[in-house]
């Protein structure tokens, strides 16, 4: 006896799509997400360049209306981590935090990624206190501030958009003479008159004030042109330097205690798919951020999740034995 058909892990854009297409195809479908639904999604401004989307939509919204969509088809949200997965029998076994174990036929892998860190003094200590690596939730702290972004790519400058807004300085400052970012929105950035742009700069260090319990009070930054340092006030920084996938359960580099399943990795811990979503493991498909990808946006990320759920259908219908 299994608790779901599926068991998807995971309730960004991938994880809701491949819940909302499994639900359709008449499976039963569980859905494990310790945190809200939504992941990194859930910190997008305006999601302007999803196609059919229009007008813009905040990235709460859009969240909210996949998760009502999915469980509207028949899909069940369970607030709970996976800690372990094992897999006996042609049945996949979770162990959750709670001390329970959910069985499926097949797992849908759709953890996402969680923000990368400059891990410099001073960012660790001001999480919170003005170190941030969300603008929606944490902007409208900033109002009339001076703030500083670091970042280069697409989330530096949606994010950096956001918040020049709202902050009365917002200081962009990256590593490259030029930005990664979509030419479309490193122009938009670049034209904003309320943001300043730096190229060729690093932040060594955030500073506080006000000793334990102190908030951000200014940075050092490092001109790699010149090589010179100086201190600048700050109010906060936001930091958007890329990702780090969490796929730990399936690496053999993770918890030396959890003999649970392993999957293939890439060398930077991306799981290795095929264009069916099938990963190393029989009935263990990945989608979005988690799995190696040219391209991660939330319309990949949708895309990734209805075709995991298809094929997972399909090896579901296969294991038992049904005709397709």
């Amino acid at each position: 006896m299994t608790d779901a058909d599926l068991i998807i892990i995971g309730a960004g854009p991938a994880g809701l799509s491949a819940a909302q297409y499994g639900a359709r195809s008449m499976l039963s479908v569980l859905v494990l997400e310790q945190m809200a639904s939504g992941g990194q999604a859930l910190t997008i401004d305006m999601l302007e360049n999803y196609p059919g989307l229009f007008p813009a939509k905040g990235g709460y919204e859009f969240i909210d209306d996949m998760h009502k969509q999915a469980v509207n088809f028949g899909a069940v949200f369970l607030s709970e981590g996976a800690l372990k997965i094992t897999k006996e029998n042609n049945v996949f076994n979770v162990s959750l935090g709670n001390g329970e174990i959910k069985k499926s036929h097949a797992l849908i892998f759709a953890t996402g990624a969680k923000y990368r860190t400059l891990d410099i003094p001073g960012e660790r200590d001001y999480y919170g206190r003005g170190v941030s690596y969300c603008a929606t939730c944490d902007g409208p702290f900033f109002k009339n501030k001076k703030i500083f972004v670091v970042g280069g790519g697409d989330a530096a400058c949606d994010e950096a958009q956001f918040l020049s807004r709202l902050a009365s300085q917002v200081v962009m400052i990256h590593r490259r003479e030029r930005f990664r970012a979509q030419k479309a929105l490193a122009k938009r950035v670049l034209a904003n008159p309320n943001i300043e742009v730096r190229f060729n700069t690093i932040m060594k260090e955030i500073k506080g004030s006000g000793g334990m319990g102190g908030k951000v009070s200014s940075v050092i930054l490092s001109d790699l042109s010149g090589n010179q340092d100086n201190e600048e006030s700050a109010d906060g920084v936001f930091i958007f330097t890329g990702s780090v996938p969490q796929t730990s359960l399936l690496s053999a580099a993770g918890d030396e205690n959890n003999k649970g399943i392993r999957a293939e990795l890439d060398e930077s811990g991306y799981i290795i798919t095929d264009e069916k979503m099938s990963t190393s493991i029989s009935g263990l498909f990945a989608a979005g951020d988690a799995r190696v990808t040219p391209f991660r946006q939330i319309v990949t990320a949708a895309a990734d999740g209805a075709i995991a759920a298809r094929y997972a259908s399909i090896y579901i219908d296969e294991l038992k034995g049904e005709a397709y």
